[in-house]
Order: C-alpha cells, then sequence, then structure tokens
C-alpha cells in the first residue's frame, strides 16, 4: 500500500525539544511558498508537556516556520528485516516511511526575523563576533546518549558492548552519513548501553543545526529497532551522565586559526586565551544555557568526568574548558588547525543555538574586556589544597538549576545577550520545570527525563 509522505517543517524550542508541523513532501518548495503557521506561545510548552504559566505570549499572536533548505533531511531506512542485537526487538518487514525534515527559522508573519528564534539568536552572535573581531566560529556538538535496553550492559568501552550493539552502530552512522551530519567516530562509553559520535566540525549555524539532526536521526534509527535512545543528562545517579561538548575554534577571513599560538602554554593564543577567560567568568550564567534541566547538575560535580572544576585545563577531563591535545605524528595536520575549545558543561537538554551562541557572546566578552590568561589545571581536582581547589574553582558551578537561573538573573552581561522577551520565555520555561520537579526524588526525576530527552 503506498502512502502520502510527509515532511516535517521544525523547530528546536528552549526545552531543546523538536516541535513543528507536517506538509506532503511533494508540496515542499524553496520559493518561500513552504512556510506554515506557528504561535508564539508554542515557545512557551515545557519538556514535561505543559505550557509554562505565567509567559509572556498568552494567547495572541501568529507567527510562521520558514524552512532552510540548506538544512533539509531525508533518510529512508529501507524495508530490510532490522533488529538482531541484544535486547532489540524484531522488527521485519514492515515499511518505514522516511525521516523527512526541515530546520526552520521562526519568522513574524512578514518574513521578518522573530526576537525569540533560536537560530535567530545564534545567528546574531555570529554576526556579532564577527563585526567586531572579523572571525567565524566553527563548532561541533560531541553527543553521549544511552540505548533503553534491558539486556545486561558489556564492559565499558568494550568491543564488545559495540557488536552487541549491533546493527544500531551501523545502521545509525550510514543513516547520519546521509543526513549530512558527517559522523566521525562511533565509540562505546563509560555507562550502560552509552555510547557517543563525535562528528566533523561544520561552520557556527550548521554545527547546531547537526546537533538537532543527530539526535532525531539517532532517536529514528533506534526506533526502527524497537527501542529507545536517550540523551538525558542523567539515567541513573549512580552512573555517568549523558553531556555534549562543545568544540569550537575561530577562523579569520584567510582561514587561519587566530587561537593558536605556539608560544604560548597549551598553544593558546592572547586571544584565544581571554576567550577562554569569558567563558569561564559567566560560566555560572552560561549553565543556566547551557545544562539547564533539574537533573543537569548532578552531572557536573567533582569525579564524574564532566565539568567538576570551573577553569581551563589541556589534558583533564574535570575541567569545564579544555584544550584538547595537539597530534603531532604524520598526517595529523597544522597544529593550528587542530587546536579549539573543548566546552564540557553542556548537555541534549540544552537548545544548541542558545548554548553556542551564549558560549561565543562569553568568549567575545572576555576579548572585548582583555580578561587575563585562565590558570591551566594541570593535575587531579582531588589532588588540590583548599586554596588550589577555590582558585580553580572546583564544585563552583550551581549545584541545581534553580541556582544557574539565579546567576543568569544577576549576571547583567548575560542576560542582556537575550532579548527581554527571550529572557522572560525562556526563565517561565524553566521555572515550570522546577515546581514540577518539587520534592520529586533525584533517581524519579532521572527516570522522567529519560523518557522525554
Amino acid at each position: 500500500m503506498s502512502s502520502t509522505e510527509l515532511a516535517a517543517l521544525v523547530c528546536c524550542d528552549l526545552g531543546a525539544i523538536v516541535r513543528g508541523r507536517s506538509v506532503p513532501s511533494d508540496t515542499l518548495s524553496g520559493d518561500g511558498g513552504s512556510s506554515v503557521g506557528w504561535v508564539p506561545a508554542n515557545l512557551a510548552l515545557t519538556p514535561i508537556g505543559t505550557l509554562a504559566e505565567p509567559n509572556p505570549f498568552g494567547s495572541t499572536g501568529d507567527l510562521r516556520l520558514k524552512p532552510d533548505f540548506d538544512a533539509h533531511v531525508r533518510v529512508e531506512l529501507g524495508y530490510e528485516e532490522i533488529g538482531v542485537g541484544d535486547g532489540f526487538e524484531r522488527i521485519g518487514g514492515r515499511e518505514r516511511s522516511p525521516l523527512e525534515l526541515v530546520l526552520c527559522d521562526i519568522v513574524e508573519t512578514d518574513g521578518s526575523a522573530w526576537e525569540c528564534c533560536p537560530r535567530s539568536f545564534l545567528r546574531a552572535a555570529l554576526s556579532e563576533l564577527e563585526a567586531t573581531l572579523g572571525l567565524q566560529t566553527v563548532a561541533s556538538f560531541e553527543h553521549e546518549f544511552q540505548l533503553l535496553l534491558d539486556a545486561p550492559p558489556a564492559l565499558a568501552f568494550s568491543l564488545e558492548a559495540q557488536r552487541r550493539a549491533e546493527p544500531f552502530p551501523s545502521l545509525v552512522f550510514d543513516a547520519l552519513r546521509r543526513a549530512g551530519v558527517a559522523p566521525e567516530r562511533f565509540m562505546p562509553e563509560y555507562a550502560s548501553h552509552q555510547f557517543e559520535i563525535p562528528v566533523e566540525p561544520a561552520a557556527g549555524l550548521a554545527a547546531a543545526d547537526r546537533a538537532v539532526v543527530l539526535r532525531e536521526v539517532v532517536r529514528e534509527v533506534a526506533r526502527a529497532l524497537g527501542t529507545r535512545a536517550s540523551f538525558s543528562p542523567l539515567l541513573d545517579p549512580s552512573e555517568a551522565g549523558n553531556g555534549v561538548h562543545i568544540h569550537l575554534s575561530l577562523l579569520d577571513a584567510d582561514g587561519y586559526n587566530p587561537l593558536y599560538d605556539a608560544a604560548r602554554p597549551a598553544g593558546l593564543s592572547e586571544l584565544g586565551a581571554r576567550f577562554a577567560a569569558g567563558v569561564l567568568e559567566h560560566a555560572a550564567a552560561l549553565s543556566a544555557l547551557t545544562a539547564p534541566s533539574p537533573v543537569s547538575a548532578a552531572r557536573l560535580r567533582p569525579h564524574r568526568w564532566s565539568a567538576g572544576a570551573v577553569c581551563l585545563a589541556q589534558q583533564n577531563r574535570e575541567a569545564l574548558l579544555r584544550v584538547p591535545p595537539l597530534v603531532t605524528s604524520a598526517g595529523a595536520g597544522a597544529p593550528a588547525t587542530q587546536l579549539r575549545l573543548e566546552y564540557r558543561g553542556a548537555d541534549a537538554s540544552a537548545n544548541p543555538y542558545l548554548a553556542l551562541g551564549a558560549i561565543v557572546r562569553a568568549g567575545l566578552d572576555g576579548v572585548r574586556r582583555e580578561l587575563p590568561a585562565p590558570a591551566l589545571l594541570d593535575r587531579d581536582p582531588a589532588l588540590l589544597g583548599e586554596v588550589d581547589a577555590a582558585r580553580f574553582g572546583v564544585g563552583a558551578l550551581p549545584a541545581s538549576l534553580a541556582a544557574s537561573l539565579d546567576a543568569l538573573a544577576f549576571n547583567e552581561t548575560a542576560r542582556e545577550w537575550l532579548s527581554p522577551l527571550l529572557y522572560e520565555a525562556y526563565v517561565a520555561v524553566k521555572r515550570a520545570e522546577l515546581d514540577a520537579a518539587g520534592g520529586v526524588e533525584l533517581d524519579k526525576l532521572c527516570k522522567r527525563y529519560a523518557a522525554i530527552y
């Protein structure tokens, strides 16, 4: 039986939930006629399914979802019998419709930018960076996630963990390639049924687009195999959580990376050090945008291999901001092309456009103010004495979503990155989540958010 194929015109909302409306695929048109109606209050929907009340939109207003056909994805998983790995349900011979979506800007009915559109927020941050410093951002989002399988997990990082998960690894890698996400590796990770997929870097807006698409493609492949993939920041309080490592470098008009200086510590230039200092200066407020679920803060603690210290490091995975090591072996590429900053304090409850845009603006603030270069943490934070632990910000990230929202509220510079309307809407959504989480034990909250993300 044939059926009409649908393409979803979608946006990623303030809770990192992809929402939208679908149209017949054969009606998609790049001439501007494919936009669909949208409602301002949709941005006040929370990840837990409720509408934040109060919110600044109410029942009034009309918007459009304007498709960006540079962010058009279509992935067909085919008809073959799939699902033979441990814990997977066999699904044979059932026709599956293609996953087709187009990422959209949220615009006014006259086509002009809407001040609360997350893609427009990132676009404005990138434009400000280019106008101020003449630089462009290249970034990638490195996601961790877990398959929700009943089978006992294999050992961490083991080949067995990957082979037990087949055909998921092969299918998802192929699907991501066809979706234009450009995956680099597939890696078994530390927690139960946990995996990580780094992707190639892309220009700023495209990098955030890839983050949205990767999550949806991974979920689609898992569904096709009769299971679910969860990007929740923390599935089990006793295990490692799922982070999103945001890798960022800058390029000038000649394609050179001005973050690099071979003569300086870690190869990080004076400009790069000031950029890093800005990110660290605003770390508490940034967490409200980069790790914004009620379970996020429980992951960002010392000794969880996430971001236990608000500092810069070179070969230390407890630092919020890290300079990945430069590979000097043959074929690795010039050091200037490798050097980047890795922000380790994000997770998939964050809208990737808001997260990357806020990191860019924080770094730009550090450059403008000529902040001094931060010290490099060169040892395990657990080995630091009390004075050095305070100096390197061990355990200094907000201990809860409420605390990170307070940090954003009290940081005038960071608060002004968002328009007043966007700030009010964002806080309304997050306060509604906090109200719903009040009094709920962490393990139960983790189960709730496992189902959401």
